[in-house]
């Protein structure tokens, strides 16, 4: 191969919890300012050319489904409600990557065509390949599903390398480590292990989804500055999911 040859783009769909984009302590539910660190560390990994990025953005910064639900409001509709703070987010994110001259879209799993495209498969697919970011928002469009199961979905429709979970800590743990300093962290794990025991990391039906169809899935953490860009170029980070050897 001659050295002249670009690399070969990966393709993968970065998840990001509603609740990252929000500051600490703030009453705000979306702090412009690490929205704004997020697309500076996408456009510094996207400029390079080797990566194609979808992103899926949750929407606990506004509202959890199951809780409300859980507070006796019927489960759809509370589910329903949050796939639409989920569109506020990603309409956040957006705004601040065209800011920075990221070509990006927003595609919807619910139609609403005044503010984002109708999520449709190929073209969401064209729009990678074509170099633009695709935010998928709205969730699955259907109740009952995590925004962790929507990634492990979007990722297998699209064909991605990886899923990259971006949470508040930095891998998967054996046990929670905020209550037990002595927890271990795994460099990697399987998938039937994180199912087996329950790791709280990403949601039972998101792991399977991503192991039936062959996608690891990288665990990192968020709030260090510089993980985004390096997740994103797939550089070693946080804890590696992927099948038993």
């Amino acid at each position: 191969m001659s050295s002249d040859t670009p690399p070969a783009r990966r393709r993968v769909i970065l998840k990001l919890s509603g609740e990252a984009l929000r500051e600490s302590g703030s009453r705000d539910n979306i702090s412009p300012e690490i929205v704004e660190r997020i697309a500076n560390e996408v456009k510094a990994a996207v400029e390079t050319g080797r990566v194609e990025l979808g992103v899926v953005v949750g929407g606990g910064n506004f509202w959890r489904g199951a809780s409300a639900s859980a507070r006796g409001m019927d489960r759809a509709t509370a589910d329903y409600v949050g796939m639409l703070a989920t569109v506020m987010n990603a309409l956040a994110l957006q705004g601040a990557l065209e800011h920075k001259g990221v070509p990006c879209v927003v595609q919807s799993a619910i139609e609403m065509k005044n503010v984002a495209e109708t999520f449709i498969r190929r073209k969401a697919a064209r729009h990678l390949s074509e170099g633009r970011v695709v935010i998928f928002a709205a969730g699955t469009g259907s109740p009952f599903f995590s925004t962790d199961t929507t990634a492990a979905l979007r990722a297998s429709e699209m064909g991605a390398d990886q899923v990259l979970k971006a949470t508040m800590v930095d891998g998967v743990y054996d046990s929670d480590p905020k209550k037990n300093p002595q927890a271990k962290r795994f460099e990697r794990v399987s998938f039937q292990e994180c199912i087996a025991k329950r790791f709280q990391v990403m949601d039972s039906t998101a792991f399977s989804l991503c192991m039936d169809n062959h996608i690891p899935i990288v665990i990192f953490d968020l709030t260090k500055p510089g993980n985004v860009t390096s997740a994103l170029l797939g550089e070693p980070i946080g804890t590696v999911v992927d099948a038993e050897e």
